[in-house]
């Protein structure tokens, strides 16, 4: 039950962070088109970086999940045996730290800029907290991720996070143009 909470929680993010590229898709356009036709989107520059945050961090525990996100595999996949395992934690502990200090901080962001009535600076003028939503909310599941990981690697699991290795040519071919090398 927890298991399927938590991979739909992290689809849902990943799903999040795709409406907001569509949102961002759909200001640039209306601002380009209405430049040219003398009508303006006010606020539109806010709310397309607004969502671009959102998008940039909502994306990112699915991305982890995914096995797309960068990390050290370079160190780790030449390391077999039991200091692979070590490496892992390592690896893992070393995220969580950093990933739970930025989520705790954006998470005491947010919350100051709603306790302190914090209004954005541009043409809408909305509580600042609003859009912090996203970015705190993207970082904590991001923590939750690397938690979740932490905790199926140190029972003994493999990172789910890995994808097994390639098997034929072709297949490293199509990985390496997904990833853009």
């Amino acid at each position: 039950m927890i298991r399927t909470f938590l991979d739909g929680l992290y689809r849902v993010s990943g799903y999040l962070a795709g409406l907001f590229l569509l949102v961002i898709f759909l200001l640039m356009m209306g601002l380009s088109l209405g430049r040219g036709i003398g009508v303006n989107i006010p606020a539109g520059d806010d709310l397309a970086s607004w969502s671009m945050a959102a998008m940039a961090f909502l994306g990112l525990a699915h991305t982890f999940r995914s096995g797309e996100m960068i990390r050290v595999g370079l160190l780790t996949d030449r390391v077999r045996g039991p200091a692979r395992w070590w490496l892992e934690m390592f690896s893992l502990v070393i995220g969580l730290g950093f990933v739970g200090f930025f989520a705790w901080h954006a998470v005491v962001l947010t919350y100051d800029s709603w306790r302190f009535n914090d209004m954005a600076q541009g043409v809408l003028a909305i509580p600042l907290w609003i859009p912090q939503v996203g970015y705190a909310a993207g970082l904590v599941i991001l923590f939750i991720a690397f938690l979740d990981e932490f905790v199926h690697v140190l029972r003994g699991g493999d990172p789910r996070y890995e994808k097994p290795p390639a098997t034929t040519a072709e297949e490293v071919v199509e990985r390496a143009i997904q990833s853009g090398v």
